[in-house]
């Protein structure tokens, strides 16, 4: 597996790395075979967060006896020090570790949010003690939108390394003037959803998953072949997950004009957008939801029967038939609104979802 240089951290690190989000959806048994096969290939680059729910404690019991063989990311939503330290000590226990590679400050995606982490008695100043105590190596910092923060983040020099959205149908600036400015001020560049959040995806045929899915290979080359980046970090649950995303890292990551016209192509036949604030990024960060809705699950089958060919969409149906609690639940009490990275009005989109999934049969 190739190295990248992770900024002026001076980690190195692989390009592929593995985005530990989905953890929550699978057991133990599985998280420990997929995590174990990725170090077994030389994936040696892992990222979580503390409010991935039980991510941090499956990796903690998985990989126990190989620290030494990976660089571990993980991060914090909290704004204030207090916040932080206290969200630290609980990642440390969890992940069953003294010390953590690569601390971030999670989506600091607004002006206020930056002010506040910045500012006395902020997420950053918890940060930079932590890491004279030796629990933290280095400080990053991750940006779901909002252009003027990621220039201030990557101009203010306080922090190591950057995460960010960067996809083939990147419509936000990011590949053509933030990775350069960041790579520029000698910052290690992660990239999240290189998938644009798992939209960008073949139709299964029968319902089962694309092996060595052409999109999705040509995604993952797409990022990859920017010079900018560092590394980037598909969320990924099973092991054959890892063989194949490893096996398209190890690819040519140069991509040919001819290559990229054909992505793009392949692309628009999905009929698929990606902007914050339009689309679900089945991040998982809007749960649990009071009323117990399934919100990604709701809009993944709202996807699917609006972008999958007629045949297909029987699988939106059976999904949201599954539904324990259906949309219409929703009381609007906002508190997904505030968890949402992308901005998305979750209760607007949700009633569109309704009356979708009513016009399907649903």
């Amino acid at each position: 597996m190739t190295k990248r240089k992770l900024g002026r951290t001076g980690l190195m690190v692989s390009q592929l790395g593995f985005g530990c989000i989905r953890f929550s959806s699978v057991d133990q048994a599985t998280v420990t075979e997929s995590l174990n096969k990725a170090l077994d290939l030389g994936v040696n680059f892992l990222d979580t967060a503390r409010n991935y729910r039980d991510s941090e404690t499956k990796i903690g019991a998985a990989l126990k006896t190989r620290r030494g063989e990976f660089h571990l990311a993980t991060k914090t939503a909290a704004r204030d020090a207090d916040g932080l330290m206290r969200d630290l000590e609980t990642s440390l226990k969890e992940l069953q570790m003294d010390c953590i590679d690569l601390y971030q400050l999670h989506t600091v995606s607004d002006n206020a949010t930056y002010e506040k982490v910045m500012g006395p008695g902020g997420a950053l100043e918890a940060a930079k003690k932590a890491r004279q105590q030796g629990k933290i190596k280095h400080i990053g910092c991750s940006i779901h939108r909002a252009l003027d923060v990621m220039r201030k983040v990557i101009l203010g020099g306080e922090f190591e390394t950057v995460m960010l959205a960067y996809s083939p149908l990147d419509q936000e600036g990011v590949g053509k003037e933030i990775l350069p400015l960041a790579h520029s001020r000698g910052m290690g560049v992660v990239i999240m959803k290189p998938l644009s959040g798992g939209i960008l995806t073949s139709a299964p045929p029968q319902g089962q998953p694309v092996p060595n899915d052409p999109i999705v290979r040509g995604c993952l080359r797409h990022v990859l072949s920017n010079p900018c980046v560092s590394t980037i970090i598909p969320g990924m649950n099973y092991a054959r997950e890892v063989m194949e995303n490893v096996s398209t890292a190890e690819m040519e990551q140069t991509i040919t004009d001819a290559e990229r016209q054909s992505l793009m192509k392949a692309i628009g036949k999905l009929g698929k957008s990606f902007r914050y604030g339009q689309v679900c990024l089945r991040c998982e960060y809007c749960q649990p939801c009071p009323q117990g809705i399934r919100i990604p699950e709701v809009f993944k089958a709202q996807s699917i029967v609006q972008g999958y060919q007629a045949d297909l969409r029987y699988l939106g149906l059976e999904l949201y038939k599954s539904l324990a609690v259906k949309p219409d639940a929703c009381e609007e009490c906002g508190e997904c609104v505030k968890k949402c990275p992308a901005g998305l009005p979750i209760p607007e989109k949700l009633k569109e979802a309704v009356q979708a999934m009513k016009s399907a049969g649903g």
